[in-house]
């Protein structure tokens, strides 16, 4: 096993390690979601902690980490005798991306449960994760009913894995990690509101933290253990400060000074329900344990609202996680309630330091900077064309006549567009398709593991047999053979590539509001129904992807606010463009079904016989059965009909953007994704 980089040695990052250090006194916490910008140390912390937390005492050749002192009764591999069990390290335990269900709540054999009446349960990671940590990288990438599984396990302290009536259950309390970087996808608000803290981090810009980052990290890949044994001694003092914390956790006392703190913080800032409250009570509660205290101070209780409420005030997708420290302030002192906080050491500070220094932060034994695994990714920095600079002004992208970028109208609801036929992509909640979750539509032989049993199906097919098998009591005899897989049908998830024309011609703002207004309402229907997003823009003499394909909503959003108009039309190069991005997202995920959404007036400039192009380009894209629907922008009396044609050489439709709002704009894209359906999937399957 390799040795891993030491907690101590992490340099700053001070909210990371606190919060991952208050959970690992009390999980009841509700674990740490961090959020941050790739090569900000977010995984070496979490690998780091596992060597800090204290060893567990298990009973003997239990799969399932049982405490010898007080045994699950419902343990598979029980019932276990109390008395003296085996210590050893907790284990950090690492839930893959693209984990099965069964591999994380694990797996029943159902023909031996049919055949024989027998459980054989293989335990999953949740098994393998009690009472130590379970950690999910990239948690925003998971699917979401492992997401509502993990979540599920971790509020109730035990996994069920239910297969056709039969069932089992263990124990399953762990502290639960999981790191995100936002550009990829955005958490839903309700799995925001599951995790008890959330921690923002990013890249120190200072060029001291970073040269200490660049020394440290240096020195361990060239010895780890000879790095590690250098810190030892600052590892083992953090590890005894846990294990004192922990002990001293039940002596701590809430009072009624600070619960109306809590109470009144949470109702300020408009949280919703009341989990919000609950989970500032015990980090609150932690934190004074940590500090060595006994009482929950006002400085416990603002430390607890920075950790526990920036996330839970999230109104829309497109809202910033974050908390308004000078509110925060005025709250707690208009309700502070000093008179029953005691001042121990009677200097004054209202608390003791406790082991390794007070106010519930962590040892500091090294400048304020980034964890060891910093990247310095210089294009970070690097604002996207049309982004604002530092310093406020706009970079122009190509091509003369750039005009000031307008600002969006108000979103509104649009209806559900959805690609027609059957998809077998991610999971969503936009077109029809095949998943493992959802309403039985059928039954299957299994390929590889069976994981949904149609039961029907599998006695129909068992039911001939029985005589020639010998069956002579009431019994069912069912072989591997017989066994059916049910097939289900669900929602997926949809690419929807946005392809819109900043020229000049569309640069009248009430009209360009309009649109933007129009594709934001479209962009926070796909943050809703869990779609892929891009946005490629055509404006001067080439074409530009603003964005790749992800699901990051938040990131087009930003980009479209920021998008300028002027300069001519190459309306074929943004065809082309739309068609290369397709082209290299079908590779990467070819189950995945794209809708494109061109954004124009028609007309085409520029270079010779731009019209003649741009219907060759349109015509590449019908061609390879993609769904489009052209939004027509051209205003005034005179009216060309271009998006029309357009539309026509696309294989698809268009509307006016006087017919943008949701009883026109949906409604249509989805009769046409249904008039092109069977061409569609007829050219896909070829």
């Amino acid at each position: 096993m390799s040795t891993p980089y030491p907690f101590t040695a992490l340099v700053g990052q001070d909210d990371l390690r606190l919060a991952l250090l208050l959970n690992a006194v009390s999980p009841a916490v509700g674990g740490v979601l961090v959020r941050g910008e790739k090569g900000t140390a977010k995984s070496t912390a979490v690998r780091a902690l596992s060597a800090l937390m204290p060893q567990v005492e298990v009973v003997a050749g239990c799969r399932f980490s049982c405490a010898p002192g007080a045994p699950d009764p419902a343990c598979p591999d029980g019932p276990h005798e109390t008395g003296p069990g085996t210590s050893r390290a907790a284990r950090m335990v690492e839930l893959p991306v693209g984990a099965s269900e069964d591999r994380l709540v694990g797996a029943l054999d159902i023909e031996r449960a049919l055949a024989e009446g027998v459980k054989a349960f293989e335990p999953g990671l949740l098994a393998d994760a009690h009472r130590g940590i379970l950690y999910v990288d990239e948690v925003n990438l998971l699917h979401d009913h492992l997401v509502d599984l993990l979540l599920d396990a971790a509020a109730m302290g035990a996994s069920y894995v239910e297969r056709e009536g039969v069932s089992v259950r263990h124990a399953a309390r762990f502290l639960l990690v999981g790191t995100m970087n936002p550009e990829e996808g955005e958490l839903r608000p309700q799995l925001l509101d599951r995790f008890g803290l959330t921690v923002e981090v990013a890249a120190s810009r200072e060029p001291d933290q970073r040269v200490e980052v660049v020394k440290r990290r240096l020195a361990y890949d060239d010895d780890p253990e000879g790095f590690a044994g250098k810190w030892e001694q600052e590892e083992s003092a953090v590890r005894a400060r846990i294990v004192a914390a922990r002990d001293l956790l039940p002596s701590v006392r809430l009072g009624d000074a600070a619960l109306r703190q809590i109470a009144a913080t949470c109702a300020a800032f408009e949280v919703d329900g009341m989990r919000a409250d609950i989970v500032m009570a015990r980090t609150a509660t932690t934190l004074a344990a940590w500090a060595g205290r006994t009482d929950v101070l006002a400085e416990d209780v603002r430390q607890a609202a920075l950790l526990a409420l920036p996330h839970r005030r999230r109104r829309n997708p497109f809202d910033a996680p974050g908390l308004d420290e000078d509110k925060l302030d005025d709250t707690l002192e208009e309700f502070g309630g000093q008179d029953d906080e005691p001042d121990p050491d009677g200097d004054g500070d209202g608390g003791g330091d406790g082991p390794g220094g007070g106010g519930g932060q962590p040892p500091q034994d090294a400048p304020e900077g980034n964890g060891p695994d910093t990247g310095g990714d210089r294009a970070a920095d690097i604002p996207a064309q049309g982004e604002p600079s530092d310093s406020g002004e706009q970079k122009a992208p190509a091509g003369g006549g750039e005009q000031a970028a307008a600002q969006a109208s108000e979103p509104f609801r649009t209806k559900m567009l959805s690609v027609p036929g059957l998809g077998e992509g991610a999971a969503g909640r936009r077109s029809r398709a095949r998943t493992e979750h959802g309403r039985t539509t059928g039954a299957r032989r299994p390929r590889g593991a069976l994981t949904k049993l149609h039961l029907a199906a599998t006695v129909q097919a068992a039911a001939p047999h029985q005589r020639a098998r010998g069956r002579s009591g009431p019994g069912l005899v069912v072989r591997r053979d017989d066994l059916r897989q049910a097939t289900r049908e669900g929602r997926e998830g949809n690419l929807v590539l946005f392809v819109v024309d900043a020229s000049g011609s569309m640069a009248a703002r009430q009209r360009m509001s309009a649109v933007k207004g129009a594709v934001l309402s479209l962009l926070l229907d796909a943050y809703q129904r869990r779609d892929k997003v891009g946005l490629v823009t055509f404006r001067g003499s080439s074409a530009d992807v603003a964005l790749p394909p992800t699901s990051s909503v938040d990131a087009a959003a930003v980009r479209l606010e920021s998008l300028p108009t002027g300069g001519r039309t190459p309306l074929s190069a943004g065809l082309l463009k739309a068609h290369d991005v397709l082209r290299v997202e079908r590779l990467r995920d070819p189950a995945r079904r794209p809708l494109v959404v061109v954004v124009t007036d028609g007309r085409a400039t520029g270079g010779p016989e731009p019209v003649a192009l741009a219907g060759r380009a349109a015509r590449l894209l019908a061609a390879e059965g993609t769904a489009s629907v052209v939004v027509d922008c051209e205003s005034g009396p005179v009216r060309l009909g271009l998006a029309g044609q357009l539309a026509g050489e696309l294989g698809g439709t268009a509307v006016t953007l006087d017919e943008l709002r949701a009883e026109s704009i949906a409604g249509l894209v989805k009769e046409v994704r249904q008039m092109q359906g069977p061409q569609s999937n007829s050219r896909r399957v070829a």
